[in-house]
């Protein structure tokens, strides 16, 4: 339930929302150290305005999760709550999608970034800032587009989540033949990995594509050398 930054009286002319919240989270805020949570009850703790101003704009946005062993951005609606553990990107360029969806971004992130447990944590301060991007080219904006709306199209025709689908993908022992799904998403990253090299004028560097394993973890990218 997000009334922003409205009023308790404003709020309170939403009945059902306001009733569960006085019910439900206004004992819990009262117990906080913190003044303002408590005079602001209603409201969230932490409301990003900085972020809800960056986005305003955007019907879309890229996001990534923080922890996650795909590291694997998406864009999704912008008219929506962001959970906290989502890193925001205030873009929906399909060239930016394309970038940050290639084996360049992700080995980068794992290097650069830290882990919890074992899966990789995204640490936008370590890894995005630092990450030297190329210029977006309109190959880029095509197959980021490529991606996204093929991608969208398994999982919603398989009811696969990110994570699942890339479970599929990365699996050395699932060869390509007996699924054109995991095949399209396995060629498809690698023409995103050849049109991000060539934005960087590397395009003469052969890839390689297979099953390589980076930090124990074995993914369908880019050979080591």
């Amino acid at each position: 339930i997000d009334f922003n930054d409205r009023s308790e009286d404003d709020a309170v002319a939403f009945t059902l929302p306001y009733d569960r919240l006085l019910k439900q989270a206004k004992p819990e805020r009262m117990k906080n150290n913190r003044k303002v949570y408590r005079d602001y009850w209603w409201q969230y703790a932490e409301k990003r305005p900085a972020m809800r101003q960056a986005i305003s704009s955007l019907d879309e946005v890229i996001v990534i999760a923080q922890v996650s062993k795909t590291m694997m951005p998406c864009r999704v609606s912008s008219k929506q709550v962001l959970d906290a553990k989502l890193v925001v990107f205030a873009s929906d360029s399909y060239a930016f999608l394309a970038i940050l969806s290639s084996s360049m971004h992700q080995l980068w992130t794992v290097k650069n970034g830290t882990t919890m447990r074992t899966d990789p944590t995204y640490v936008p301060s370590a890894v995005f800032q630092t990450f030297p991007r190329p210029l977006e080219t309109p190959e880029l904006g095509a197959i980021g587009r490529t991606l996204d709306s093929e991608r969208r199209e398994v999982m919603l025709r398989r009811e696969l989540g990110l994570t699942a689908l890339y479970n599929l993908v990365n699996d050395p022992d699932l060869p390509s033949e007996p699924d054109a799904d995991v095949a399209r998403m396995r060629q498809v990253h690698a023409e995103l990995d050849e049109a991000v090299m060539a934005a960087y004028d590397w395009e003469d560097v052969p890839l390689n594509h297979g099953f390589y394993e980076y930090r124990k973890q074995v993914r369908w990218t880019v050979c080591p050398e």
